[in-house]
């Protein structure tokens, strides 16, 4: 793979509408890394069950405010479900981040969350549980056989829409009204 030209990171990608795995169907999956190794995305439209009071809860992590304990904890992946993963603005260093690009940086340690709690942390967040995880090879031949667009990300996208528009909205950013791409792959 050529690695300036192929490289995805800091990327959406966009499930086409004929993806019918029920995990990657209508999803916006924000890739955090990708290389000629594979690639790791959060999915950042699933939002699922859990507060980020209730995960706190679970970690013994005091919230000092109400409004960031009723955030919502998105269901980031298939892999590692039981690992949270923080989608943020860069700025302040954590034990543990990547800086994706100026305006994302991932964050898997405990000390954001506790800044994060006490009302100290990045402004704009996504917490997610779990990751999308793709094999050498495998988002390549995946994007080839036609299950995904790509667009470059924007931050705006992630953080600020409602999780119901980001679908749309990553794919308008290619000019593409996703909603009338048929379910099917055509070849001529």
């Amino acid at each position: 793979m050529n690695e300036q030209a192929d490289n995805l990171t800091n990327h959406f990608l966009i499930a086409m509408p004929g993806l019918a795995d029920p995990i990657f169907a209508k999803t916006v999956t924000y890739l955090c890394q990708h290389s000629a190794d594979g690639a790791l995305g959060i999915i950042v439209n699933r939002p699922s069950e859990l507060t980020l009071g209730e995960v706190m809860e679970q970690m013994n992590i005091e919230v000092e405010t109400a409004s960031v304990g009723q955030a919502q904890v998105y269901f980031g992946g298939p892999v590692h479900r039981e690992r949270g993963f923080v989608l943020h603005e860069p700025g302040e260093q954590w034990d543990s981040t990547l800086t994706v690009s100026d305006s994302i940086a991932l964050t898997t340690s405990r000390d954001i969350l506790e800044a994060i709690g006490s009302g100290r942390g990045p402004r704009r967040i996504l917490v997610a549980l779990g990751y999308a995880g793709w094999a050498k090879g495998q988002l390549e031949r995946e994007i080839g056989e036609n299950a995904w667009l790509n667009a470059p990300a924007e931050a705006p996208i992630l953080f600020d829409l409602p999780a119901t528009q980001r679908w749309k909205a990553a794919a308008g950013l290619m000019g593409i009204d996703i909603g009338l791409l048929g379910s099917t792959a055509g070849h001529a």
